[in-house]
C-alpha cells in the first residue's frame, strides 16, 4: 500500500449489483468509521450498483438498527463509470459486478466475498453485518494507521 501524506484522501466506492444490501451495509458502516476517526476530510465514500434495486431490504434495514446505524432513508442508486474512475478502491461485495469492467477502475479492486443477504433469515444477515463491520474496520485501520476506531 502506498503511503499518504496527511493532506491526501482516499476516495472509496462500495459496489454491488442491487446496491440494497451489502454495499449500503459497507458504506454506512463507513460513514460512521469516518466520523468516529474525524476523517471527513480525508475520505469520500461512494455506493452504488450496476442494477439497482427499488428499495434497500427489510432485512438489512432491520439487521443494521440493531447496531444504531440506520439505512431506512437510502435509496438504491446505479454507480458510473466515472464514478469508478474517480476512486482510488474499489471494493465488491462477492456479487458479480461484472457489467462494470475493472478496466474502468483507475485504482485498486478488493472483492469481499460477502452472502447476499436478500431473502435471507435475520440471523444470517446479522453474520453478514458483523462481517462487513469487521471489515470495514480494518479497512480503516489500514488507510488511517494515525487514527484508531474510537470504539
Amino acid at each position: 500500500m502506498t503511503q499518504h501524506s496527511e493532506q491526501s484522501g482516499h476516495r472509496i466506492a462500495f459496489v454491488c449489483v442491487q446496491n440494497a444490501g451489502r454495499s449500503q451495509m459497507a458504506a454506512a458502516f463507513a460513514e460512521r468509521e469516518r466520523d468516529r476517526r474525524n476523517a471527513g476530510d480525508r475520505i469520500e465514500i461512494v455506493t452504488g450498483g450496476t442494477r439497482p434495486a427499488d428499495r434497500v431490504h427489510e432485512v438489512v434495514v432491520e439487521a443494521v438498527a440493531e447496531v444504531d446505524v440506520d439505512v431506512s432513508d437510502r435509496t438504491p442508486r446505479e454507480v458510473t463509470p466515472d464514478e469508478l474512475r474517480a476512486v482510488d478502491l474499489v471494493v465488491t461485495m462477492g456479487c458479480s459486478a461484472s457489467d462494470v469492467c475493472p478496466a474502468t477502475w483507475n485504482g485498486e479492486n478488493r472483492d469481499w466475498g460477502l452472502d447476499d443477504p436478500h431473502e435471507r433469515p435475520i440471523e444470517a444477515v446479522r453474520e453478514i453485518r458483523d462481517e462487513i463491520e469487521a471489515r470495514v474496520v480494518a479497512l480503516f485501520d489500514e488507510l488511517l494507521p494515525e487514527t484508531p476506531s474510537a470504539e
